[in-house]
């Protein structure tokens, strides 16, 4: 087979230097939606103590050498959260960040090791403003991509079109006839068995060490995302407890968490949350992600111990994360997100 010419070859630039100036003109409506909303854009440190405590998160672990000799394991962040929110502890409102971030064991269409992140803060409101606030940056991108429509593999969504609200438990319903909230006790613990003879009934092929979240990633990757953000935007939401780490449970309800994802031709754009302010419960929830890590992947990261202390005196407030390479694929109509990024890794 032959291989496909180097992204620097200038006959496959000229071919993508069209992609790439939409993308700037999209990167400067993103500054300027946010600017024109009294957001401060801010600059978070790459490396980090802590990488982030998930455990199907992989990072890029490097070192620093001290002038004497000393040497301080660092990582690549994979998120710039943790930096973001110490800065919400420090007293900012509003904040937005438009940067690179690192994962590591990422490879495909839709991902990269390297890619460009868009994260925003709200202190003291609620997370259904960062609904809100998605469905406005659609549009935003869509006209400065001077597009009616996103497009992928044939699917099409209308970024003006007002997003579809849908819960978890709604969509496993709806998509793959699982009542996903009978698999929940009433404090959010799970029932591994009870999720896998319901997936195993579906036709969903399991292994014996699944464990539940297991179980309900592959649910949702076979069975609901295909199905998300076609024709327009979906809003998923209302995660069960177990899969929001960093989320507070909703009110009302401690099964589920104040968690949400933005769906657009099936394509996972933006997570966001209402953010957990309880260090001590954080605490917890992380150790449990390392233990789930280190069985899985015989490994885990250190915690960051100053990103728990910020998180004590943390105001109330909700966040998100933005896939800012796939919100251009999308727009541009790009078949894969190397297509839209300037100096894509060699693989």
């Amino acid at each position: 087979m032959t291989r496909a010419s180097p992204w620097w070859t200038p006959h496959v630039h000229a071919d993508r230097r069209p992609l790439l100036m939409t993308r700037g003109r999209i990167k400067a409506a993103v500054h300027n939606w946010f600017l024109g909303r009294d957001f401060v854009e801010v600059e978070c440190g790459i490396l980090q103590v802590s990488p982030g405590n998930e455990a199907h998160l992989h990072a890029f672990a490097t070192e620093r050498v001290f002038p004497d000799g000393t040497r301080q394991p660092l990582y690549l962040h994979t998120s710039p959260e943790f930096a973001a929110k110490k800065l919400l502890a420090a007293g900012e409102k509003r904040i937005y960040t438009l940067g690179p971030v690192f994962r590591n064991r990422e490879l495909g269409p839709r991902h990269a090791c390297e890619f460009t992140m868009l994260e925003w803060y709200r202190a003291g409101e609620a997370y259904e403003t960062l609904m809100e606030d998605c469905a406005a940056l659609l549009a935003a991108a869509a006209e400065a991509a001077q597009t009616r429509r996103f497009t992928h593999r044939g699917f099409e969504t209308d970024p003006f079109a007002e997003p579809e609200r849908l819960t978890v438990a709604n969509a496993f319903l709806r998509h793959a006839g699982i009542d996903l909230l009978a698999t929940l006790a009433e404090d959010g613990a799970p029932d591994r068995d009870g999720l896998a003879a319901q997936a195993t009934a579906t036709g969903i092929r399991l292994v014996d060490d699944d464990s539940w979240s297991d179980i309900f990633s592959r649910i949702i990757a076979e069975k609901v995302e295909p199905n998300l953000g076609q024709g327009r935007p979906t809003v998923l939401c209302e995660y069960p407890v177990v899969e929001a780490a960093l989320a507070r449970p909703k009110a009302g309800d401690p099964r589920v968490a104040e968690r949400f994802e933005l769906y657009c031709c099936g394509v996972e754009l933006a997570n966001g949350f209402g953010e957990l302010t309880d260090a001590a419960e954080q605490r917890r929830r992380f150790i449990t992600e390392m233990d789930e890590k280190e069985r899985v992947y015989g490994d885990r990261y250190p915690l960051d111990e100053d990103f728990l202390a910020a998180l004590a005196i943390m105001p109330a407030a909700s966040g998100i994360a933005l896939g800012f390479d796939r919100l251009v694929m999308l727009a541009t109509g790009a078949p894969r997100l190397d297509a839209v990024i300037w100096t894509p890794a060699a693989e």
